[in-house]
């Protein structure tokens, strides 16, 4: 087994390079939308903390990316979501099926939403 990579970065230069741009969109979002958030790895994915939690992660696999806003987001949001391949996590998609921004937004508003309102 390879080493687990210790920065999003050093993650994202495993992968496949045709990933790669995708998933920097991806960062590049949840960075503007939560800019306190922190940028870690957690099960060997990019995640993005707030105030200690798991807010998002990301992840390529050899045929698809993979986003997990988390469960709620992605129930809350489920007709929103027609059209993508979704587990109770996670929601998968390739370069030919993309989530528009607006949606990944809306997916990190959700759970960010939720993360706020349980440490109240």
């Amino acid at each position: 087994m390879d080493p687990k990579p210790a920065t999003i970065d050093a993650y994202l230069e495993t992968i496949n390079p045709e990933f790669r741009p995708e998933l920097e969109r991806i960062r590049a979002i949840v960075a503007r939308l939560v800019p306190e958030a922190e940028e870690t790895i957690s099960y060997w994915m990019p995640t993005f903390k707030y105030r200690g939690r798991a807010l998002v992660y990301f992840t390529a696999s050899k045929k698809h990316m993979s986003f997990y806003p988390s469960s709620i987001a992605i129930e809350e949001l489920g007709d929103r979501l027609n059209g993508y391949k979704k587990t109770a996590h996670a929601v998968h998609f390739t370069l030919g099926n993309r989530r528009p921004d607006e949606l990944i937004e809306e997916m990190v508003r959700v759970h960010l939403r939720h993360l706020e309102s349980s440490a109240r």
